[in-house]
């Protein structure tokens, strides 16, 4: 589902002559396949977000290739890679990235509003994912009228409405308290296991990569694969 290859990618800080160039990620092979939970850990500033955002197209890498449900990306546009997230991708964030002035109804038919849906189809499949994720009574409200695991459930349903084959979750606990936590990580196992979805987790806590099939460290930029803690069935 996901294959990286040879990936490097570097930034540029500085002006003219006192330019410099940082190295951030080093030949990075990296295959993720379908039904997989793999969770990539390490410390702040190890790499792990630069590579999530080459993943997901926010960046474009300096070297190396990435190949997503059988489709190179590794050179498309802003408008391609538009097109192709709202099909192929969903996204969980730490920060949840809500729209506060749309009601949690608006936020999660967004993705089917920017597809083009019908007003049918987008009221049958937001009431769907409300109803997933258990806040079939909390359509009308705002964010900032619901809790942090509220929010979340909020961007995880709309991460599913486009019912996409990947999800691509940011420290997706990194707001929640403990009891919200597992609560998600117990819902992101259930989400792979009914629908076969495909997760790529990026975070520093071990107790989210303990759900992961394979946890793999990332270090100074470079990868060391972990040991598999579940076997995929199947």
């Amino acid at each position: 589902m996901i294959e990286v290859k040879n990936l490097s990618h570097s930034f540029n800080l500085g002006k003219k002559e006192r330019k410099r160039v940082v190295p951030v990620l080093h030949t990075i092979n990296l295959q993720v396949k379908k039904g997989e939970i793999v969770a990539i850990v390490g410390r702040s500033g190890s790499g792990k977000s630069t590579l999530l955002n080459l993943i997901s197209g926010y960046m474009k890498p300096v070297k190396g290739e990435i190949i997503i449900n059988g489709t190179n990306v590794t050179h498309f546009s802003e408008g391609q890679w538009a097109d192709f997230r709202l099909m192929h991708l969903g996204f969980i964030f730490q920060s949840f990235q809500l729209i506060q002035s749309m009601t949690a109804y608006e936020n999660i038919e967004l993705p089917l509003v920017l597809k083009g849906a019908n007003e049918q189809e987008r009221k049958q499949q937001t009431e769907a994912m409300l109803k997933k994720v258990g806040l079939e009574e909390y359509g009308g409200h705002y964010p900032s009228e619901l809790s942090g695991g509220q929010q979340q459930r909020v961007s995880i349903a709309r991460a599913l409405v486009v019912n996409p084959p990947i999800i691509l979750a940011d420290e997706p606990t990194g707001s929640l308290d403990s009891e919200n936590e597992q609560s998600l990580l117990t819902f992101i196992q259930e989400l792979n296991q009914e629908l076969g979805i495909t997760f790529l987790i990026i975070t520093h806590d071990e107790e989210v990569a303990s759900i992961a099939h394979r946890k793999i460290e990332i270090k100074d930029g470079s990868l060391l694969e972990g040991r598999v803690f579940h076997e995929i069935q199947g």
